[in-house]
């Protein structure tokens, strides 16, 4: 597989996996923000959270079916998903018992479940990344002042 095939892919699975959860999250606001209410972290900003999460899951998920945005966009997935990571260990260590606030098939994950999942849209999102880095650092290094 090339690798702006791969990167393509990358986005196309992360729009989608980004515009479902906000979506989702979306059309059961109530649903959600009496989730993320719950959590002790989170209850102070529940109100901003409720909108601010998948308003920015549906952005993400837009500007990734845009060539023109896809890398960047990716760039902001991939932190998306490390603060979702990190709200996961928080709650692996100290509080499993609450709610999963996500969709479908996700919604079914455990805590552990989720943290698993993550890990591979960490690893899939920084591979394409990097390769997209790597081979434009590659592609500069080749042009010289004098010829292009």
């Amino acid at each position: 597989m090339k690798k702006d095939q791969y990167i393509e892919i990358v986005s196309l699975l992360f729009s989608a996996l980004f515009l479902y959860s906000g979506i989702d999250k979306l059309t059961g606001y109530s649903v959600f923000r009496e989730q993320i209410g719950l959590t002790p972290l989170m209850s102070p900003i529940a109100g901003v959270l409720a909108w601010l999460v998948p308003v920015a899951e549906v952005i993400i998920g837009l500007g990734l079916l845009l060539p023109s945005s896809r890398v960047p966009t990716l760039g902001m997935a991939l932190g998306v998903m490390l603060l979702f990571t990190g709200y996961v260990i928080y709650l692996l260590n100290y509080d499993d018992q609450l709610p999963c606030s996500c969709g479908g098939l996700l919604e079914s994950l455990s805590w552990t479940g989720h943290l698993i999942f993550n890990g591979i849209c960490i690893t899939l999102s920084t591979t394409a990344l990097l390769w997209h880095y790597r081979d434009r650092q590659t592609k500069s290094e080749g042009k010289s002042l004098f010829y292009n």
